[in-house]
């Protein structure tokens, strides 16, 4: 009789048997994967054991050279490339930029609304707690401090292509702009609102012979796209050797060197106090690291019983900056000695004077023209401001209401410099608002804000730090983020700009100088930040009005100057020529000092501005302002290397300006003599020409008929005088080195030309503006020194 299992039983066997299974098929895997491992490591053997031709992987390029792709042949984009290299053709290698191509959708308000810069609105939330809802600050990220401004492309920023309510700025005013329903309409005004921003980032070298990098936004950089401009449109000898290939950067190296136990210079007492009241002057509006009232008493009792700390370093500094322009000699000697005392207190001491001492470093040197030295020395500056906790203003409440005041302006004085560092030489900056809780702006007891220089100064340049990553860090701007920025400008200019503008025009006096001295430094940042945010509508207008070589006369089409790009660039023309005139009126009173080099180096760039205007025939009013340009910066080289390079630039496009406007202007007239002269007869009229049958030979060969000449000069003479003013100027250029192609000029009232040009809006896209960043780092500086 069997038994019957019970269902425990059965559940057990059941259980048991599938362990037995599962056990069976984990043996099975391991050995199937441990003959897998071992046919794998056999294969891998034989293939480093057999010889073989080494695989590349193609690699596709945004972009082929034309040669390349004429001939169909592969290309790796380099400049030159590998094929033109190895066919001996390199210096005939060039890259035509890519046409834009147009949206094929346009894209509803409400998607507008959805694409607005997400970065300026963080930033507006980031700064209430500074400005009580003020949005002119503009912070930079940790991550901009690290990287250059270009990181910021790989989040670009696609503005509406079009719009009911977009606006355009006018001197930094907008205007709304009519737009019509049809698709077409939309997509020609998504064209009118965009313009591309010359990035123009290059490898300068200094004066000791290396590589220096200037980014986009950079002066000196604008200064090379404007040279590129003129010398393949306008005349190829329009910047002398001196001003084209000499480096711009002049870095003076210090006048001597001493050791650490070189006898201290001595201070004389009784110099002390106009000597200070110097550095307050030339400084105001840039740092502000001390006390006034008292540093004058404080310096005087020290100069009795020096010491060889910090504090003794600080002090040396402030009388060497003071006699920078009055004694070059003595002042170098404190600087040096001061120098020498920080960097030796610099590991076992860390405070606010650390912070005070390398600042004023910094100052001393780019007032002196040592740029790369003051970038460096800045940076434990910086450094050393974070260590102590100087940017939050909650530390520094612990230690009191005067401490705290004074340390909140010795971080706003760090960022100034930062700032301006940054945006002169294209640089990211080194400090960041992400953690900083200092306010950039004071109220009174009703609420009402307190005017204070430095606080100007600061929200303007932070405005610019907006512009600088809102714009430059992209390839194209548009009407509707330039209105943000311009909204932004407005505000800061109904609260600063009419009291800076009273305290210019004041008499001076010796109490008043440096307040004068500070606004001057606000205004013309101020001003900067206006031509910055609009340059690349000037370029873009420039190309438009100016021939395509310096072989033709005839300007590009010209509207009414109602668009949005022209009133731009308008704009941007306006807040140059504000500047020199406020820079002109200031050295004509005798308030500036020769070293300002944030003065300098603003000037410099709105002499270009003002430059270009003059070329392109935005008024020859604009001539009175280039030469009170040349005749400030001139001023400043008397104690600024820049400056006199800088001077030598402008008089050179000064004079190419002028020049090819005189050209311009006699050829017009010629164009229309040959229509109003067959009114009366003013000029005999020509004989016709005889046919072309070949006259009959003299006897003697070398005889020729003087009628015959007197017929073959009188047919021609038309010809020749049209050919003598439009004289081209080195045909056989290489024209690699200019990359300005495809781009039409015509002018309709002109009677030799009535074509209309072509993709009109596709001109200042023929310019290549990226040369640095799509040629993989690597630039020809030959064509740039």
């Amino acid at each position: 009789m069997t038994r019957t299992p019970s269902p425990r039983r059965k559940g057990l066997l059941t259980l048991f048997s599938a362990a037995q299974s599962l056990e069976v098929a984990e043996d099975s895997k391991e050995k199937g994967n441990s003959r897998l491992r071992q046919q794998l490591d056999q294969n891998q053997k034989n293939m480093d054991q057999s010889p073989r031709e080494p695989q590349y992987v193609r690699v596709r390029v945004a972009n082929a050279c034309d040669s390349c792709k004429i001939r169909k042949v592969k290309c790796d984009g380099k400049l030159p490339c590998s094929y033109c290299t190895r066919h001996k053709r390199a210096q005939t290698c060039h890259f035509t930029p890519q046409k834009r191509r147009r949206l094929n959708s346009v894209p509803s308000p409400a998607s507008d609304q959805e694409h607005q810069p997400k970065r300026l609105q963080q930033q507006q939330q980031h700064h209430s707690h500074h400005n009580d809802n003020d949005t002119t600050t503009a912070p930079s990220s940790s991550a901009h401090s690290s990287a250059p401004p270009d990181a910021a492309a790989a989040n670009p920023y696609h503005p509406a292509s079009s719009s009911t309510q977009s606006r355009v700025v006018a001197t930094i005013t907008p205007a709304p702009t009519t737009v019509g329903s049809a698709g077409s309409a939309l997509r020609d005004s998504s064209v009118e609102e965009e313009a591309e921003v010359p990035r123009d980032a290059r490898l300068l070298y200094d004066a000791q012979g290396k590589l220096i990098f200037i980014g986009d936004c950079a002066p000196l950089s604008f200064f090379q796209t404007v040279r590129q401009l003129v010398l393949s449109r306008i005349d190829p000898h329009a910047f002398a050797h001196h001003t084209g290939r000499v480096p711009v950067l002049q870095n003076v190296p210090p006048s001597h060197a001493v050791s650490s136990g070189r006898q201290e210079p001595y201070v004389d007492t009784d110099t002390v106090h106009s000597i200070v009241n110097k550095y307050l002057a030339v400084t105001s509006g840039l740092v502000d690291l001390f006390g006034s009232a008292s540093l004058v008493d404080d310096i005087s009792t020290w100069s009795d019983h020096k010491g060889h700390d910090v504090h003794a370093a600080v002090n040396y500094l402030v009388l060497a900056i003071g006699l920078q322009s009055v004694d070059d000699s003595l002042a170098s000697s404190y600087f040096e000695h001061a120098k020498v005392l920080a960097l030796a207190t610099l590991g076992s001491e860390l405070s606010v004077g650390t912070v005070q001492a390398f600042t004023l470093i910094t100052v001393y040197m780019l007032r002196a023209c040592q740029i790369t030295g003051a970038f460096l020395f800045f940076g434990i500056a910086v450094r050393a401001v974070y260590s102590i906790g100087a940017h939050r203003t909650e530390v520094n409440s612990r230690f009191g209401h005067d401490i705290r005041r004074h340390r909140d302006r010795l971080w706003k004085s760090v960022r100034i410099i930062d700032l301006f560092l940054s945006i002169s030489m294209g640089r990211p900056p080194a400090t960041s608002d992400v953690d900083c809780t200092v306010p950039y702006r004071e109220l009174d007891s009703e609420g009402h804000e307190i005017f204070d220089l430095l606080d100007s100064s600061v929200q303007v340049l932070l405005i610019i730090e907006t512009i600088v990553l809102e714009v430059f860090s992209r390839k194209k701007i548009s009407l509707q983020l330039t209105e943000g920025i311009s909204r932004q400008l407005r505000k800061w200019s109904n609260r600063w700009l009419a009291e800076l503008k009273r305290i210019v025009g004041t008499p001076p006096t010796q109490e008043d100088e440096a307040k004068i001295v500070g606004a001057c430094h606000v205004l013309c940042s101020y001003y900067y930040a206006v031509m910055l945010v609009s340059r690349p509508f000037l370029m873009y207008e420039m190309c438009k009005r100016l021939p395509e070589s310096p072989s033709k006369f005839e300007a590009a089409v010209r509207d009414s100057g109602s668009s949005g790009r022209s009133k731009l660039a308008n704009a941007s023309i306006d807040a140059g020529s504000l500047m020199i005139e406020s820079v002109a009126d200031l050295l004509q009173i005798g308030v500036l000092d020769g070293c300002m080099p944030l003065i300098v180096s603003w000037l410099f760039a709105a002499s270009l501005v003002v430059g270009v205007g003059l070329l392109g025939d935005f008024g020859r009013i604009l001539d009175k302002d280039v030469r009170m340009s040349i005749a400030a910066l001139e001023h400043f080289a008397k104690h600024d290397a820049h400056a006199l390079q800088y001077s030598l630039i402008i008089k050179s496009l000064h004079i190419s300006a002028t020049e090819y406007l005189e050209r311009k202007e006699r050829y017009e007239r010629l164009q229309i003599s040959e229509s109003s002269s067959q009114l009366f007869g003013l000029t005999p009229r020509q004989p016709r020409e005889p046919s072309k049958a070949t006259p009959r030979p003299s006897q003697d060969n070398n005889f020729h008929s003087p009628a015959a000449n007197h017929n073959t000069v009188a047919s021609s003479e038309g010809a020749d005088t049209v050919r003598d003013l439009s004289s081209t100027f080195f045909e056989d250029l290489d024209p690699s080195i200019f990359p300005f192609i495809h781009s039409s000029s015509h002018t309709p009232e002109l009677p030799v030309t009535n074509s209309m040009g072509q993709n009109q809006d596709q001109v200042f896209g023929a310019l290549n503006l990226f040369p640095l960043l799509e040629e993989g780092g690597h630039i020809d500086l030959a064509h740039y020194m």
